[in-house]
């Protein structure tokens, strides 16, 4: 598989790292030599310096024989000209790109046909919305991620000290809560480590626990894992950007009580104008005092989406000591990701790594239809499609050949979400949820792919 990525900043930098652990092709090209020489050390990648939106770089980099194409600068018109391009010289590529301003993506419909002919168009700042609104769903949870079009979560969580659960095998554990519950332990992370368990592994206490379950059960499996439920209602945001906005015209109802701070004037005045309930201010985020005259302490939820990384921050840390209950930071610096969770922060929330997981699904094989990181990049969960011709159909789940640190969740059989067992057959169209460690990717994709490798 020949994949050609436009654009070695951080989001380029990092599929690209991906890509090439797993043995595939992968042209990278960027006007940034100093970009370039460190992705090459870094990788085993074909580097080229030029001009991703220019034809003649397109034909060096091997466009005519490409299977996918991204463009992922952080300049929405490189990356659509870029694809226009690439769609003139080859247009059977697989074309994605990450466009943010709304006066692109307003207009999808004309990207996605003649023309640019874009298969898909990756908004990374809908992806963090939507990640965040996820949060709000779940009060407590790490992590949430959905599947078969948001039927079934997969759902990370800190369990509190006198969870019933502690101390008990994975193996016992239905029997514990209700075997009537359909549950699935899909990873433990323990002391910042991974680990996909078996039934024999123990749930202990300070574990985050990942599972998966059919939605409809979420409220009642969390309950019985003895996580309190406390609704998320008094909501500030913090920054009026492109997210903030869109956030909070997606709280814009009856349910919840938002604040938005934001310090310019004119987007203040932007932002009165088009939302209803929430209540707009102006000030500095940083100022306890503006913090404490918006009593800050009933906040259930502090959510900190400026373009500034180190304001969200400390912003998120000056709630937290004023008595916010739960804060949310928008950061876009992978460096930074690793230290959110031990200096108090409840969660993190990155643009760049929204795209990246929204990117990786098109680039998989074997009908892989979405896939998520889980735990940074330690493991990735994965929803494949079971066609006719898999060579997974009409096998039982413990006969599937699929490596060592890999589990079959869950799936999605009709309209039903099954919980598998060691002698559940694979049936035509099941839509599965696995979960794999990093390393063991490939080995999974050649698994569900037949002699022919299709997308």
């Amino acid at each position: 598989m020949r994949i050609i990525i436009i654009g070695a900043g951080e989001v380029g930098f990092h599929i690209a790292q991906r890509l090439a652990v797993e043995n595939k092709e992968v042209v990278i090209i960027d006007k940034s030599a100093e970009a370039l020489r460190k992705i090459a050390e870094s990788s085993d990648v074909q580097t080229i310096r030029g001009s991703g939106s220019s034809p003649e770089v397109l034909e060096e980099a091997g466009i005519m024989d490409a299977d996918i194409f991204l463009a992922v600068t952080d300049s929405d018109e490189i990356n659509l000209i870029a694809c226009f391009f690439a769609n003139m010289l080859n247009e059977k590529v697989t074309k994605l790109a990450r466009i943010r301003s709304g006066m692109y993506t307003n207009y999808k419909h004309l990207l996605t046909g003649e023309g640019a002919g874009i298969t898909k168009i990756i908004n990374p700042d809908e992806e963090v919305v939507n990640s965040v609104l996820r949060l709000m769903s779940v009060p407590g949870a790490v992590e949430i991620n959905e599947f078969a079009n948001g039927k079934i979560r997969l759902i990370g969580i800190n369990l509190p000290e006198d969870s019933p659960v502690v101390g008990v095998k994975l193996m016992e554990l239905r029997q514990k809560i209700g075997d009537e519950l359909g549950i699935v332990i899909a990873a433990l992370v323990r002391d910042g480590e991974l680990i996909i368990p078996s039934g024999l592994n123990t749930i202990q206490k300070d574990d985050v626990v990942y599972f998966v379950c059919d939605i409809r059960e979420q409220e009642e499996i969390l309950e019985r894992l003895g996580v309190p439920s406390k609704p998320v209602r008094e909501v500030m945001i913090i920054g009026g950007g492109n997210i903030g906005y869109k956030l909070a015209k997606a709280l814009d109802n009856k349910y919840y009580h938002t604040r938005l701070l934001e310090n310019r004037q004119k987007r203040c005045e932007f932002l009165s104008e088009r939302l209803d309930r929430p209540i707009v201010l102006m000030g500095d985020s940083t100022d306890q005092d503006i913090l404490r005259e918006e009593n800050i302490h009933d906040m259930d939820m502090v959510i900190a989406v400026t373009g500034d990384e180190e304001t969200n921050i400390l912003t998120c840390l000056l709630a937290k000591s004023l008595g916010a209950k739960s804060t949310v930071t928008r950061v876009n610096n992978f460096g930074y990701m690793p230290l959110i969770e031990p200096i108090g922060i409840d969660y993190v929330v990155c643009p760049r790594q929204s795209a990246i997981n929204s990117l990786l699904h098109f680039i998989r094989r074997g009908k892989i239809i979405s896939t998520v990181s889980i735990k940074g990049e330690a493991a990735e969960a994965l929803e494949v499609i079971a066609h006719e011709d898999s060579p997974i159909i009409g096998k039982k789940v413990m006969d599937l050949a699929f490596p060592k640190g890999c589990l079959v969740l869950c799936f999605q059989r009709g309209d039903e979400v099954v919980i598998p067992r060691g002698d559940t057959i694979i049936e035509q169209q099941d839509r599965l949820i696995i979960i794999s460690a990093r390393n063991n990717i490939p080995k999974l994709e050649k698994a569900l792919t037949t002699k022919v490798e299709f997308f």
